[in-house]
């Protein structure tokens, strides 16, 4: 009896199973991304505070992001631009604000995917990309309306586009500094500075490691270098022209002086993104000590990728720079950290590529981003979308809408308003004033200009003069603070919402001079 030969292997399925083209594979990270982005309301403070700022542009001057319709510097405009032109095309739906966020993290994704398809290969590029796909805090932050994830994205394109110039050392191709100086320039427009400081403090010293001074210094080419100020430099020269102290706030007081000092909001401890980022990014962050136990000899290049010295050498570094880097400062956000995914992405996936478990760790952490969503959709997570629907339905375009000691972000975009709210406090108050709180960011908008300031900045002791106007007013006041309406004439409880009260007061006619002009 002649013995049979084994039977032979064949890895062409493997390799088609991982190899998709590029339009399927980011067409399907898109549609993760947006698969439950309408899910919830808008969060407060943040979602509703962006969302009032990109309603306001909608409805008003493109350029000037504006709260209240008062100068609002505290970031710059794309992340704003990208909601505001989402609504241009869609309609007013609030969930349409999220993609910007989302445009942040399919930018993220898609870049480490085709870079490690080039520098490993296309079984390292998908596990990567899963990887990165379903830990929470990606996929969270991909929906969640800020800044943070669309500067993220934005840092990784440029580090990438980078290392993809210095791939060959010695050499430098202009045509990816190029690119990775606009994406910097784009960073820069979603949160300022740190969208081009970061991918430098990322690429740089790594150059520098590998002892290759003239690729750190060809960084800094000045072709590639105008690129970049040709994409962020209009804007901020626009608003410096408009307003002359534009700069000293945008650039010192709320970069560098927001960096260095204290008084902020969320202070925390230096080791706060050492217990955050792997927290937020399980089950995946539990192959973390499995990357000591890999060497990278167990991994070697795809033969048709070009030989790109330290790879691993770079994630490492990557994740070291951005937790560095916003560690050292007292206050503390979850979503700072964002910009470290792509290469904690990339060092996860090398150390459970091996095993046979990162597709049960996959499916977990799917159901972990999903069931976190549905989570804080039942939440609601301080909504006003309840009063605000009502406020839209009964409100005039000539009437009075008051937000009473409160910021009540999200109601402006609910209600659809056509004119921006006053808002009524205690101005005068020193101490309040002084707080990194909603009360100081009207402040600082107002310095930019007084006399709208005076307008929409109401001493909340003369509360009731405004219902002196000869039109109807609203009020949106927090549950439970009705009391604070008791000098309105007239006023009577409209809707009482989980979160937040409206009142009604018919319009009337003031005695003379009894109403406050600015």
């Amino acid at each position: 009896m002649t013995s049979q030969p084994p039977p032979q292997t064949s890895t062409a399925a493997p390799r088609d199973a991982w190899d998709r083209s590029p339009a399927l594979v980011l067409t399907a990270l898109a549609a993760w991304l947006l698969l439950t982005i309408w899910a919830r309301p808008l969060a407060m403070p943040d979602e509703g505070r962006y969302a009032s700022v990109a309603w306001e542009m909608l409805l008003g001057d493109r350029l000037l992001p504006t709260l209240h319709g008062l100068p609002f510097f505290h970031k710059p405009p794309l992340t704003h631009w990208v909601g505001m032109a989402a609504m241009a095309l869609f309609g007013p739906e609030p969930w349409l604000l999220r993609l910007a966020p989302a445009l942040g993290a399919w930018l993220m994704g898609a870049a480490l995917w085709l870079a490690l398809r080039r520098w490993r290969d296309a079984r390292s590029a998908g596990i990567a990309l899963v990887v990165l796909a379903t830990n929470p805090l990606y996929f969270i932050g991909a929906q969640f309306v800020n800044h943070d994830m669309l500067v993220a994205g934005w840092i990784g394109v440029a580090a990438l586009c980078w290392v993809r110039a210095f791939e060959v050392p010695g050499q430098a191709s202009l045509r990816w500094l190029v690119a990775g100086w606009a994406a910097a320039g784009l960073g820069f427009l979603s949160k300022g500075l740190i969208g081009a400081v970061l991918p430098l403090w990322i690429v740089g010293p790594w150059l520098l490691a590998q002892r290759r001074w003239r690729d750190t210094l060809r960084l800094a080419h000045p072709v590639a270098v105008l690129a970049g100020a040709a994409v962020a430099l209009p804007w901020l020269l626009d608003m410096q022209q408009r307003y002359a102290g534009f700069f000293d706030y945008f650039i010192v007081e709320q970069h560098f002086r927001r960096y260095s000092g204290g008084g902020f909001n969320n202070p925390q401890p230096f080791w706060f993104y050492l217990a955050v980022l792997p927290l937020l990014t399980l089950p995946w962050s539990l192959w973390t000590l499995a990357l000591a136990r890999r060497r990278p000899a167990q991994q070697p290049p795809a033969p048709a990728a070009p030989v790109l010295p330290a790879l691993n050498g770079l994630w490492l570094w990557w994740v070291a720079a951005i937790v560095l880097f916003f560690s050292l400062p007292h206050s503390k956000l979850v979503g700072y950290v964002l910009p470290a995914l792509p290469a904690w992405a990339a060092l996860l996936a090398w150390a459970a590529a091996p095993g046979r478990r990162w597709p049960l760790a996959a499916a977990a952490g799917a159901l972990v981003c999903v069931g976190a969503v549905a989570v804080l959709a039942l939440q609601g997570h301080k909504s006003n979308r309840d009063v605000a629907l009502t406020l839209g339905r009964l409100v005039q375009p000539a009437d009075v809408v008051v937000f009473v000691d409160g910021s009540f972000y999200d109601v402006p975009i609910y209600a659809r308003l056509a004119r921006p709210a006053m808002v009524a406090s205690e101005w005068d108050n020193a101490a309040l004033m002084q707080a990194d709180s909603w009360r100081k960011e009207l402040a600082d908008a107002a310095r930019f200009d007084p006399v709208q300031g005076r307008e929409r900045m109401w001493p909340l002791a003369r509360l009731g003069e405004l219902a002196c106007r000869g039109v109807p007013s609203w009020y949106l006041v927090g549950a439970g603070r009705g009391a604070l309406l008791r000098e309105v004439p007239g006023v009577e409880l409209a809707q009482r919402g989980k979160t937040s009260e409206l009142w009604r007061a018919p319009a009337q006619s003031c005695p003379v001079g009894g109403e406050r002009r600015p």
